[in-house]
């Protein structure tokens, strides 16, 4: 049940009519049924992976918030008895409780993560270890389907046991009401990276029919449907005809085609942002911002912080602080400061920490070493960046640039671009030698009259496709640059009169109608994102 299917739409509207025929409290139950109706849909028996995933973390919740209760519960009767040495004893006894119930829950998730998604990774690379000592081992590959959204609600399951044992929140005693939270369905498969206070508590709540709301969703479904039906969907025939074929093509095609895979996959994953976010309008229920005009960053780590903004929030708040704030990576920097100097030394630790980061979120997205250099890729970028600061304001200096100027952010918008086209190599190839081959001949074998002598009309697109692809992207890119200057187009057009809004919307609908890849023969892609 993709998400641009006839099926889809007809599933949310009888879900819509649903919800708001019960009573206010009783909602969050229709949103439950639908989510794992859906999920059955979709992953048939492996709802049940969902489920036990869920039913775990629950119990470590209610675990974790018990030591919480018993501990808050003996200080306050005996506290004012003990020496601040019996505090700490007990405070430490109770912490390694807690550390032990958190670290089982953990375990288990990603036990469920690793065995579904990179089981068969970490066969194939053992097996080729023993190969090249001449030994030769049964294949041991397994035939496993990934659950669907498996990587998004396992982080969403390990964020809320980490926020109960910080003492964040209180754990959720009503079992339907969590499954509720681990499993909607508009933001299961592919996001955004919910946290528990934010989602949670909109379920409990309850909400009325709003026709703003209604309103609002029904464009933001649209607008998701023309980023993925008519862009993406249409683009990534010539990123695939490229890659497939890489060696056949001079360097400026390689690079038009990870420029073209760079608006694919912004247009695929947030035009699917888009459809969720929409959907849940419609409910009364608001998720989480996952893009923010990422094509207008001035920097590669400006760029992660605009671009799937609810996994680098993740990664932050429960791997880079936790790692770079601990113990040992504060006797680590002492170390280093020691070894290296003062500039070095105290950003080792950090760095070490984002390395570590940038390492997960590559290999996050699938179990291919590709993934994991994609990752590396962008976080020796941002570290050279960061090293290169004291370089970069001399030559500013040297050259009189003034930092403010359009000229000078058009230039590190420009470079930044250019920077993440680049990466896309990684995650789009099939392997790291396939990539390093496609960034070499860039610079080796531009042979840029392939842009002018018919080649690329020869990719799998031809001129019209060309034409709307390009209106497209220059349109996505004229509504970020909008939003980039807090104008709320939504708002803007909701204010104007009922024969303009209504254009707007038939317009919207009419071009996904007649632009739009779909129809019997053609097998609309899934959302890239939601393989991961």
């Amino acid at each position: 049940m993709a998400f641009t299917s006839a099926i889809f739409l007809l599933f949310i509207t009888l879900v819509c009519i649903v919800y708001f025929i019960f009573p206010l409290k009783y909602r969050w139950t229709i949103l439950l049924t639908a989510s794992y109706l859906f999920y059955w849909w979709n992953s048939t028996y492996l709802v049940f992976v969902l489920a036990g995933m869920t039913v775990i973390t629950w119990l470590t919740g209610l675990f974790l918030e018990r030591q919480n209760l018993k501990k808050a519960y003996y200080l306050n009767l005996h506290g004012r008895h003990m020496t601040s040495s019996d505090r700490k004893k007990y405070k430490l006894s109770v912490t390694r409780k807690k550390k032990g119930i958190l670290f089982l829950g953990i375990i288990i998730n990603l036990g469920v993560l690793i065995f579904f998604k990179y089981s068969n990774f970490f066969t194939g690379n053992v097996s080729s270890l023993f190969q090249i000592f001449g030994i030769e081992i049964k294949n041991l590959q397994l035939d496993l389907m990934i659950p669907l959204g498996i990587s998004f609600y396992t982080l969403q399951a390990i964020g809320y046991m980490a926020d109960i044992y910080w003492g964040k929140y209180k754990a959720d005693r009503n079992f339907l009401k969590f499954a509720l939270f681990m499993s909607y369905f508009p933001q299961i498969v592919q996001g955004p990276i919910a946290r528990y206070d934010q989602l949670a508590v909109q379920f409990k709540e309850g909400h009325a029919f709003d026709s703003t709301n209604l309103k609002f969703g029904c464009q933001l479904i649209l607008w998701g449907f023309m980023k993925k039906l008519i862009l993406a969907d249409r683009i990534g025939t010539l990123v695939n005809t490229v890659f497939q074929n890489y060696t056949s093509y001079g360097g400026m095609i390689l690079l038009t085609s990870a420029i073209c895979y760079g608006f694919q996959i912004y247009a695929d994953f947030s035009g699917g942002m888009d459809i969720a976010s929409g959907v849940s309008q419609i409910f009364g229920i608001n998720l989480e911002v996952n893009f923010r005009q990422p094509y207008f960053s001035k920097s590669i780590e400006e760029f992660w912080r605009r671009w799937h903004i609810t996994l680098g929030g993740w990664m932050k708040d429960y791997i880079f602080y936790p790692l770079s704030l601990s113990k040992k990576f504060a006797v680590l920097g002492k170390k280093a400061r020691k070894v290296f100097g003062n500039y070095i030394g105290k950003r080792l630790p950090p760095f070490l920490a984002m390395f570590l980061v940038y390492f997960l979120v590559g290999f996050w997205h699938g179990p291919n070493w590709i993934y994991a250099a994609y990752g590396i890729w962008n976080g020796t970028i941002i570290a050279a960046g960061i090293l290169l600061q004291p370089v970069y304001k001399k030559g500013i200096s040297l050259f009189h640039v003034e930092e403010t100027s359009f000229g000078w952010k058009l230039f590190q918008t420009l470079r930044t671009f250019l920077l993440c086209s680049i990466g896309r190599f990684f995650p789009k190839s099939a392997s790291c030698t396939m990539a390093l081959i496609m960034i070499q001949n860039i610079f080796l074998c531009p042979m840029p009259w392939q842009l002018v002598d018919g080649t690329l009309f020869n990719l799998g697109l031809d001129g019209k496709d060309l034409a709307v692809a390009f209106t497209m992207s220059v349109l996505i890119l004229l509504v970020d640059l909008a939003h980039e200057r807090g104008i709320q187009i939504r708002e803007s057009i909701a204010s104007q009169g009922i024969i303009f809004r209504w254009l707007i919307c038939w317009t919207a609908f009419f071009l996904i109608i007649i632009f739009g890849i779909y129809g019997p023969a053609y097998n609309s892609s899934d959302f890239i994102y939601q393989q991961f």
